[in-house]
């Protein structure tokens, strides 16, 4: 699978972290940085990963933050994004199945680091769900389509 990945400063060492964990499992990374601890603005980064996800270049984007808040809303912006953030398994999990999300927010400050690699796979192997979701996603994007 191909994954784009970006983080702000704040999340820059979870973001070599999640690197290093899909390296393991044998995907393709598209590493949009920030590969420095000196402050940066998430959004200059959340949107080449929303961007990269929504024309196709990559099949999933992964983003990273302090508290997941920040990347999650830029995320959003970008037409034909669903990101979600997870913090445990049972959100990533959801919002794979539920909200058939392309993007996964991460918050650096509240993720737990030994279930990192758990939350990882359950959302990049967990198929939505459809049926009873498709109306409601539909929702979503005829709505995108106002802006």
């Amino acid at each position: 699978m191909r994954i784009a990945i970006g983080a702000d400063h704040k999340g820059l060492a979870f973001k070599n972290r999640v690197k290093e964990i899909l390296v393991g499992l044998n995907h393709e990374i598209t590493d949009f940085g920030t590969n420095s601890e000196d402050s940066v603005d998430y959004p200059d980064f959340g949107l080449k990963v929303a961007h990269a996800v929504a024309d196709g270049q990559v099949d999933y984007g992964i983003t990273i933050c302090w508290t997941g808040n920040g990347m999650n809303i830029t995320a959003n912006k970008v037409r034909g994004i669903r990101a979600g953030m997870a913090v445990n398994t049972e959100m990533a999990y959801l919002t794979r199945l539920h909200n058939n999300a392309n993007v996964l927010t991460l918050a650096a400050k509240y993720t737990p680091e030994a279930e990192l690699e758990d939350i990882i796979k359950v959302f990049l192997e967990t198929k939505f769900e459809g049926g009873r979701h498709i109306p409601r996603l539909e929702k979503i994007m005829k709505e995108e389509q106002r802006a």
